[in-house]
């Protein structure tokens, strides 16, 4: 069984704390804007690496995603021996496109190109939410060698359409000339997002049955 954490940030990256995790057991690694965030607005791991980006004339949004780009690169670099010992089936570090263009097509495929590009490690999964948009950006990505981790799955409905986005990215890619054994993708169903409403209910309920 592959044991991914869903928490990456400096703290691990730095100081050999996530290849202690790996040495441990764990084979994946997936992370998120919220994460981020939570990880550069505690402690001071961010602090200087923030100067020199400003200091350098980026703004709040290229600071971000230099830093992002940045810590998961390092950690795909720490993963690297895991995938190639699993010829790619583990190893993989995840990061999210932009969630504030889930509901545009475009702009989702263009963010999914651009982290690819700036992280450049085959063993990146690209986050791209399961939403009515993001479904041919699913295709798109996967028909241009990006291996993606498509998220945001509550159906089974929904996830048949995302194995057709994958089978279509898939035929696309091949027709591109991309060696598709190399490309890998991965449904993510957000069960957790269930059982923490079930849990609210519940407490809501308040009875020794519920």
């Amino acid at each position: 069984m592959s044991v991914w954490l869903d928490d990456l940030s400096r703290e691990l990256t730095d100081g050999g704390e996530l290849q202690r995790l790996v040495d441990a057991g764990v084979l994946g690694v997936t992370s998120n804007p919220t994460i981020f965030a939570t990880a550069l607005s505690k402690g001071d791991r961010y602090t200087e690496q923030v100067k020199e980006l400003i200091a350098a004339g980026a703004d709040t949004e290229e600071a971000v995603f230099q830093i992002t780009t940045e810590d998961v690169r390092r950690a795909a670099d720490i993963l690297k021996p895991v995938y190639d010992r699993t010829n790619g089936l583990d190893g993989r570090v995840s990061l999210e496109v932009d969630p504030r263009q889930a509901r545009d097509t475009a702009a989702t495929e263009e963010s999914a190109r651009k982290l690819w590009q700036a992280v450049s490690r085959e063993n990146l999964y690209i986050k791209i939410p399961a939403t009515v948009e993001g479904l041919p950006a699913i295709t798109t990505a996967l028909s241009e060698g990006i291996s993606v981790n498509v998220t945001l799955i509550f159906s089974l409905d929904r996830y048949r359409a995302v194995m057709q986005a994958f089978l279509t990215g898939l035929e696309q890619a091949k027709q591109n000339g991309h060696d598709i054994s190399k490309i890998e993708s991965v449904a993510s169903f957000f069960v957790s997002r269930v059982d923490t409403e079930i849990d609210k209910r519940l407490d809501e309920i308040g009875s020794e049955e519920a």
